[in-house]
This record gives C-alpha cells, sequence and structure tokens, in this order.
C-alpha cells in the first residue's frame, strides 16, 4: 500500500476533487499536501486510514472467531481485497468511512454503548450516503429488540431524512445492474465476490444475522436496486460492503467443518483456487505500474488515465513547454496539478 501510494501518479478523480470539490476528501488531500508535496502527502491520511482499517477489522476478527487462524485467514483476506488496496492508495471517502464502520461494529461487540451515537454521528458528517448504515442498525435493533440501538438510529434516519440528505434518486430509469456487478468483482475480484454474495442469501435463508450481516446485506440490496434505475457510485456502499469477509469464512467453515476430513476436498481445493484469484488480483494491481509499461498495451490499459497525462507532461517539459492547451477536458486538473496550465485560459 505504502508503495502504491508513493509511486502511482494522481489519478482524474483525485485531481478533480483536489481542485473542484470542498469536501473532506478534498480537505485531508491539501492538509497532507501541507505535510509533503508528493504523491505520498495527497494520500497520506487516506493511507493511514487503510492501515487503521486492518487493525480494527483483525480486532473485530478476533471476536468473531474462536481460532486464531480464521482471524489470521478472515484479515489476510481482507487486506488483499483489491478495493482495500486501491481505496488506500487512492484517495476517496470510502477508506475513511471504513475505520468508523468497524470501530463501530467492534465497539458493539464489546458491549461499549455510549460511544455509538458518537461515531453516527461522525458518519453523519463525512458520508452523503450514511443513511444506508441509520437502515440497516435500526433493522437491526428492531429485529433484536434492541431499544436504545433503535431510538438512536431512528433519530439520525429522520433528521438525514429531514435534511434530504443521502443517496440522490432521480432521473429516466436506466438499467446499470450488470454494471455494479462488474464493480463489486473489481471491489472483492470476481470469485470472491460470487462467494460473497452466496454467503449474505445462505446467511438470509437460514443463518444467524449479526449486525455485519445486516450492515452489509441492506447496503449491497440498496445498491442493486438503485442500479435497476441510476448508475451507482461504488464508494456509497463499499464502506459497508467490504466489511462482511468474517461472514463468508464462518459460512464456509460452517459448510467444511461439519463434515468428515475424507469429505472436505473439495471445499478445500474450492477454497484455495478462490485465494489464488484474490492473490492474483492483488498482483496485478501492486505491479500495475510495471505491467502498464512493459505490456506495450497502453492504450487498452485499466491504468491508462493514470499515467498518461503523467507521461505526457514529461516529455512536453523536455521539450521545454511552459503551457499546453491539446489536453483533453478529463486530463485538466491532472495537467494543473503537475505545474502545466492550458494557455488558453479561456
Amino acid at each position: 500500500m505504502f508503495y502504491l501510494a508513493v509511486t502511482t501518479p494522481i489519478s482524474p478523480h483525485e485531481a478533480k476533487t483536489l481542485y473542484l470539490n470542498e469536501t473532506l476528501v478534498a480537505f485531508l488531500m491539501r492538509w497532507g499536501q501541507g505535510i509533503s508535496d508528493t504523491f505520498l502527502g495527497l494520500r497520506l491520511f487516506f493511507l493511514f486510514a487503510g492501515f487503521l482499517s486492518i487493525v480494527l477489522f483483525y480486532q473485530l476478527s478476533k471476536k468473531t472467531f474462536a481460532k486464531p487462524e480464521d482471524t489470521y485467514l478472515a484479515t489476510f483476506i481482507f487486506m488483499l481485497l483489491p478495493g482495500i488496496l486501491t481505496g488506500t492508495t487512492l484517495a476517496n471517502i470510502a477508506i475513511i468511512v471504513l475505520p468508523v464502520v468497524l470501530l463501530f461494529a467492534l465497539m458493539y461487540e464489546k458491549g461499549y454503548f455510549w460511544i455509538l451515537p458518537l461515531l453516527m454521528l461522525v458518519l453523519f458528517f463525512i458520508h452523503e450516503a450514511s443513511i444506508i448504515f441509520f437502515i440497516a442498525v435500526l433493522l437491526y435493533a428492531i429485529a433484536h429488540k434492541e431499544k436504545r440501538l433503535a431510538i438512536v438510529s431512528s433519530a439520525f434516519l429522520l433528521v438525514c431524512i429531514y435534511l434530504a440528505k443521502g443517496i440522490v434518486i432521480g432521473g429516466r430509469p436506466s438499467g446499470h445492474f450488470l454494471e455494479i456487478f462488474g464493480l463489486y468483482a473489481t471491489l472483492f475480484s470476481p470469485f470472491v465476490f460470487l462467494y460473497f454474495f452466496y454467503a449474505l442469501y445462505r446467511i438470509l435463508l437460514k443463518g444467524k444475522k449479526n449486525l455485519l450481516w445486516y450492515i452489509s446485506f441492506t447496503a449491497l440490496a440498496f445498491s442493486l436496486l438503485l442500479s435497476i434505475r441510476q448508475r451507482v457510485h461504488i464508494t456509497d456502499f463499499a464502506p459497508y460492503v467490504m466489511i462482511a469477509v468474517p461472514l463468508m469464512l464462518s459460512v464456509f467453515n460452517q459448510s467444511m467443518r461439519v463434515r468428515l476430513p475424507q469429505f472436505r476436498k473439495m471445499y478445500q481445493t474450492g477454497s484455495h483456487f478462490i485465494i489464488l484469484t484474490l492473490i492474483v488480483s492483488a498482483f496485478a494491481i501492486i505491479t500495475h505500474k510495471a505491467s502498464y509499461y512493459h505490456s506495450g498495451m497502453h492504450e487498452k490499459h485499466f491504468a491508462k488515465r493514470i499515467y498518461a497525462p503523467y507521461e505526457k507532461v514529461k516529455k512536453l517539459r523536455e521539450e521545454g513547454v511552459k503551457c499546453y492547451d491539446g489536453q483533453q477536458r478529463s486530463e485538466w486538473y491532472q495537467f494543473q496539478y503537475y505545474n502545466m496550465p492550458l494557455c488558453n485560459k479561456k
């Protein structure tokens, strides 16, 4: 994560956020720039949030699993999720929200109710889509007859509705159902997402529904329903679905450990294959810079929008060019970050 944060040039979304938005993400990026005017400074607080998320996830997994090896495996899978690797490397709101959600679940498991309203208040201010979280917590509180939690979550939900704060729903219906599946497959890696989907569905039918399940399932269900009508921003839902790794591992353990050792081979082979694909996905992300420069497929590479403007600015500087009007509109703010402004200011 540290290597990626240091070596990856600024992305179009990061550049646009830095220069156009007055959000928490933009504020943290500028604050980091004040500490170090490098790619690392730009992502310093997001890198810290990513590491904090791993620590909190490990602590939450310890509360979930009785065996240490299950805790280690769950944390290993969580660390290698493409969504965690890219979310920690590139400035975005999801990686800031994630440790707050994990801390909420951890404090609830430990019985520290007094801190839960404070964490909900933090989520209310930092995440526009926090209404999803409040709905999930309210559903859990009603199902498990948690009166205090139901009152607090209801209060935040009503405030969100009153202030019209949340996910914008509008426009003409347009199908993006397959697109959201592709985004989730990118977030988890394809086979991990398939098992994630299966695990949530199986728990829905006959499993124990804990707080993590309610948060993850609610976010997944909302995103799928909204995708039927409109394009969905994955950062609205990612912090709430990625916490479901312990649920996946619990479902797998329940399926495998009830069987005699001689009948576990199929499950073990399947799990090894899924983890192998996860490692391959993580390796592809970590080595994306080398693959961009050495694959000979610049035009089709997934990192083209990050590296093409960076290379173009380097070439222009070598030629002594001080300003440039030939960049695409989507590259304007990346060029601005590299101190290569438009010649024609209009």
